[in-house]
Protein backbone atom coordinates (compact mmCIF):
# COMPACT_ATOMS: atom_id res chain seq x y z
CA UNK A 1 0.00 0.00 0.00
CA UNK A 2 1.35 3.41 -0.96
CA UNK A 3 1.84 5.85 1.90
CA UNK A 4 0.84 9.38 1.05
CA UNK A 5 3.40 11.84 2.35
CA UNK A 6 2.18 14.81 4.32
CA UNK A 7 2.52 18.12 2.47
CA UNK A 8 5.48 20.26 3.56
CA UNK A 9 4.78 22.87 6.20
CA UNK A 10 5.97 26.43 6.65
CA UNK A 11 8.17 25.20 9.49
CA UNK A 12 9.68 22.57 7.18
CA UNK A 13 10.59 25.28 4.68
CA UNK A 14 12.31 27.39 7.35
CA UNK A 15 14.21 24.53 8.98
CA UNK A 16 15.54 23.28 5.63
CA UNK A 17 16.50 26.72 4.33
CA UNK A 18 20.14 27.80 4.23
CA UNK A 19 19.52 31.01 6.20
CA UNK A 20 17.05 30.27 9.01
CA UNK A 21 19.09 27.72 11.06
CA UNK A 22 22.04 30.17 11.05
CA UNK A 23 20.06 32.91 12.85
CA UNK A 24 20.33 33.39 16.59
CA UNK A 25 17.41 32.12 18.66
CA UNK A 26 15.81 35.55 19.11
CA UNK A 27 15.86 36.18 15.36
CA UNK A 28 14.41 32.74 14.66
CA UNK A 29 11.56 33.47 17.06
CA UNK A 30 10.85 36.83 15.43
CA UNK A 31 10.68 35.20 12.00
CA UNK A 32 8.34 32.49 13.32
CA UNK A 33 6.10 35.16 14.86
CA UNK A 34 5.99 37.36 11.74
CA UNK A 35 5.94 34.96 8.77
CA UNK A 36 2.64 33.79 7.30
CA UNK A 37 1.49 31.55 4.47
CA UNK A 38 -0.73 32.17 1.44
CA UNK A 39 -2.15 29.86 -1.23
CA UNK A 40 -1.91 30.88 -4.88
CA UNK A 41 -4.25 29.07 -7.32
CA UNK A 42 -2.99 27.81 -10.66
CA UNK A 43 -2.74 30.80 -12.98
CA UNK A 44 -3.02 33.24 -10.07
CA UNK A 45 -0.53 36.03 -9.38
CA UNK A 46 1.50 36.13 -6.20
CA UNK A 47 2.64 39.64 -7.14
CA UNK A 48 2.44 41.90 -10.19
CA UNK A 49 4.83 44.10 -12.10
CA UNK A 50 4.64 47.66 -10.76
CA UNK A 51 3.53 46.65 -7.27
CA UNK A 52 5.40 48.12 -4.32
CA UNK A 53 7.23 45.29 -2.54
CA UNK A 54 6.04 44.48 0.98
CA UNK A 55 7.25 40.85 1.41
CA UNK A 56 10.12 38.47 0.84
CA UNK A 57 8.89 35.13 -0.50
CA UNK A 58 9.63 31.45 0.03
CA UNK A 59 7.99 28.66 -1.98
CA UNK A 60 6.65 25.97 0.36
CA UNK A 61 4.95 23.82 -2.26
CA UNK A 62 4.09 24.05 -5.96
CA UNK A 63 5.74 25.79 -8.89
CA UNK A 64 5.68 29.42 -9.97
CA UNK A 65 7.19 31.37 -12.85
CA UNK A 66 8.89 34.73 -12.92
CA UNK A 67 7.68 36.46 -16.08
CA UNK A 68 7.47 39.79 -17.92
CA UNK A 69 4.60 40.59 -20.33
CA UNK A 70 4.72 43.37 -22.92
CA UNK A 71 1.86 45.74 -23.71
CA UNK A 72 0.90 43.67 -26.79
CA UNK A 73 0.60 40.46 -24.78
CA UNK A 74 3.94 38.84 -25.55
CA UNK A 75 5.69 37.36 -22.52
CA UNK A 76 9.09 35.99 -21.58
CA UNK A 77 9.64 33.69 -18.62
CA UNK A 78 12.77 34.60 -16.67
CA UNK A 79 12.80 31.50 -14.50
CA UNK A 80 10.93 28.97 -12.45
CA UNK A 81 10.47 29.09 -8.68
CA UNK A 82 10.08 25.68 -7.07
CA UNK A 83 9.72 24.39 -3.52
CA UNK A 84 12.54 25.66 -1.33
CA UNK A 85 13.16 28.78 -3.42
CA UNK A 86 13.47 32.18 -1.71
CA UNK A 87 12.99 35.20 -3.92
CA UNK A 88 12.18 38.90 -4.07
CA UNK A 89 15.19 40.15 -2.11
CA UNK A 90 16.51 42.27 -4.99
CA UNK A 91 13.36 44.37 -5.20
CA UNK A 92 13.28 44.87 -1.43
CA UNK A 93 16.92 45.93 -1.34
CA UNK A 94 16.43 48.36 -4.23
CA UNK A 95 13.23 49.76 -2.76
CA UNK A 96 11.62 50.04 -6.20
CA UNK A 97 8.39 48.65 -7.72
CA UNK A 98 8.51 45.09 -9.00
CA UNK A 99 9.67 44.62 -12.60
CA UNK A 100 8.05 41.20 -13.19
CA UNK A 101 4.99 39.12 -12.37
CA UNK A 102 5.16 35.93 -10.31
CA UNK A 103 2.48 33.50 -11.50
CA UNK A 104 1.61 30.03 -10.17
CA UNK A 105 1.97 27.26 -12.76
CA UNK A 106 0.12 24.93 -10.40
CA UNK A 107 -1.56 25.44 -7.00
CA UNK A 108 1.19 26.74 -4.74
CA UNK A 109 1.79 27.70 -1.13
CA UNK A 110 4.13 30.57 -0.38
CA UNK A 111 5.68 31.98 2.81
CA UNK A 112 5.52 35.75 3.25
CA UNK A 113 8.21 37.42 5.36
CA UNK A 114 7.19 41.05 5.98
CA UNK A 115 9.49 43.71 4.59
CA UNK A 116 10.09 45.09 8.10
CA UNK A 117 11.29 41.66 9.29
CA UNK A 118 13.49 41.25 6.21
CA UNK A 119 15.08 44.66 6.78
CA UNK A 120 15.61 43.90 10.49
CA UNK A 121 17.37 40.63 9.62
CA UNK A 122 19.47 42.47 7.05
CA UNK A 123 20.48 45.06 9.66
CA UNK A 124 21.12 42.77 12.64
CA UNK A 125 22.04 39.25 11.45
CA UNK A 126 25.45 38.84 9.83
CA UNK A 127 24.63 35.30 8.75
CA UNK A 128 21.57 36.57 6.90
CA UNK A 129 23.71 39.09 5.01
CA UNK A 130 26.05 36.26 4.01
CA UNK A 131 23.05 34.32 2.73
CA UNK A 132 21.79 37.29 0.69
CA UNK A 133 25.23 37.83 -0.85
CA UNK A 134 25.43 34.18 -1.89
CA UNK A 135 21.84 34.20 -3.13
CA UNK A 136 22.31 37.27 -5.31
CA UNK A 137 25.64 35.98 -6.62
CA UNK A 138 24.15 32.59 -7.57
CA UNK A 139 21.23 34.27 -9.34
CA UNK A 140 23.50 36.66 -11.24
CA UNK A 141 25.78 33.78 -12.25
CA UNK A 142 22.77 31.85 -13.52
CA UNK A 143 21.49 34.77 -15.59
CA UNK A 144 24.95 35.33 -17.09
CA UNK A 145 25.00 31.67 -17.99
CA UNK A 146 21.61 32.03 -19.66
CA UNK A 147 22.92 34.91 -21.76
CA UNK A 148 25.92 32.82 -22.82
CA UNK A 149 23.74 29.79 -23.54
CA UNK A 150 21.42 31.82 -25.75
CA UNK A 151 24.34 32.83 -27.96
CA UNK A 152 26.62 29.78 -27.86
CA UNK A 153 24.70 26.57 -27.12
CA UNK A 154 22.65 24.48 -29.52
CA UNK A 155 18.91 24.02 -28.99
CA UNK A 156 19.19 20.73 -27.11
CA UNK A 157 21.68 22.23 -24.66
CA UNK A 158 19.59 25.35 -24.15
CA UNK A 159 16.55 23.25 -23.27
CA UNK A 160 18.65 20.98 -21.03
CA UNK A 161 20.05 24.03 -19.24
CA UNK A 162 16.59 25.48 -18.61
CA UNK A 163 15.45 22.19 -17.08
CA UNK A 164 18.61 21.69 -15.05
CA UNK A 165 18.17 25.21 -13.70
CA UNK A 166 14.97 24.14 -11.95
CA UNK A 167 17.17 21.83 -9.84
CA UNK A 168 19.80 24.42 -8.89
CA UNK A 169 20.99 23.21 -5.45
CA UNK A 170 21.03 26.72 -3.97
CA UNK A 171 18.23 28.60 -5.75
CA UNK A 172 15.76 25.70 -6.08
CA UNK A 173 16.73 23.09 -3.46
CA UNK A 174 13.33 21.39 -3.14
CA UNK A 175 12.41 20.51 -6.74
CA UNK A 176 10.53 17.31 -7.53
CA UNK A 177 11.83 15.20 -10.41
CA UNK A 178 8.38 15.50 -12.01
CA UNK A 179 7.96 19.00 -13.40
CA UNK A 180 4.36 19.97 -14.00
CA UNK A 181 5.15 22.46 -16.75
CA UNK A 182 4.00 22.74 -20.34
CA UNK A 183 6.33 22.46 -23.30
CA UNK A 184 5.48 26.09 -24.06
CA UNK A 185 6.76 27.10 -20.62
CA UNK A 186 9.95 25.12 -21.16
CA UNK A 187 10.37 26.89 -24.51
CA UNK A 188 10.02 30.25 -22.73
CA UNK A 189 12.58 29.25 -20.13
CA UNK A 190 14.93 28.07 -22.88
CA UNK A 191 14.57 31.10 -25.14
CA UNK A 192 13.70 28.97 -28.18
CA UNK A 193 10.55 28.46 -30.22
CA UNK A 194 7.97 25.92 -29.09
CA UNK A 195 8.58 23.77 -32.17
CA UNK A 196 12.35 23.66 -31.61
CA UNK A 197 11.81 23.01 -27.91
CA UNK A 198 9.47 20.08 -28.59
CA UNK A 199 11.99 18.52 -30.97
CA UNK A 200 14.79 18.99 -28.42
CA UNK A 201 12.71 17.39 -25.65
CA UNK A 202 12.13 14.34 -27.84
CA UNK A 203 15.87 14.03 -28.47
CA UNK A 204 16.63 14.39 -24.75
CA UNK A 205 14.02 11.71 -24.07
CA UNK A 206 15.63 9.43 -26.64
CA UNK A 207 18.96 9.98 -24.85
CA UNK A 208 17.39 8.69 -21.62
CA UNK A 209 17.58 11.99 -19.76
CA UNK A 210 13.84 12.59 -19.27
CA UNK A 211 10.35 11.27 -19.92
CA UNK A 212 7.70 13.40 -21.61
CA UNK A 213 4.35 12.82 -19.89
CA UNK A 214 0.87 14.22 -19.95
CA UNK A 215 0.96 17.56 -18.14
CA UNK A 216 4.72 17.72 -17.68
CA UNK A 217 8.01 15.86 -17.78
CA UNK A 218 10.01 13.70 -15.38
CA UNK A 219 13.78 14.09 -15.25
CA UNK A 220 15.29 10.60 -15.08
CA UNK A 221 19.00 11.50 -15.28
CA UNK A 222 19.70 14.88 -13.70
CA UNK A 223 23.48 14.51 -13.80
CA UNK A 224 23.29 13.58 -17.47
CA UNK A 225 21.14 16.65 -18.10
CA UNK A 226 23.74 18.82 -16.37
CA UNK A 227 26.56 17.24 -18.40
CA UNK A 228 24.66 18.17 -21.54
CA UNK A 229 25.42 21.86 -20.89
CA UNK A 230 28.96 21.62 -19.50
Amino acid sequence: MLVKLAPPTLTDLLLHSAWFPALDSAAQQRVMDDVREVEVPQGGALCRRGHTPVHWYGAIEGLLKWTVTSGDGRSVTLGGLSAGSWFGEGTLLRGTPRTADVIALRPSRVALVPMETFEWLHATQRSFDHFLLRQINERMHWFLGNFTAYHLLDTDSQVARALAGLFHPWLHPGSDTHLQVSQEEIANLSGVSRQRCNAALKRLQAAGLLEIEYGGITVTDLEGLRRQVE
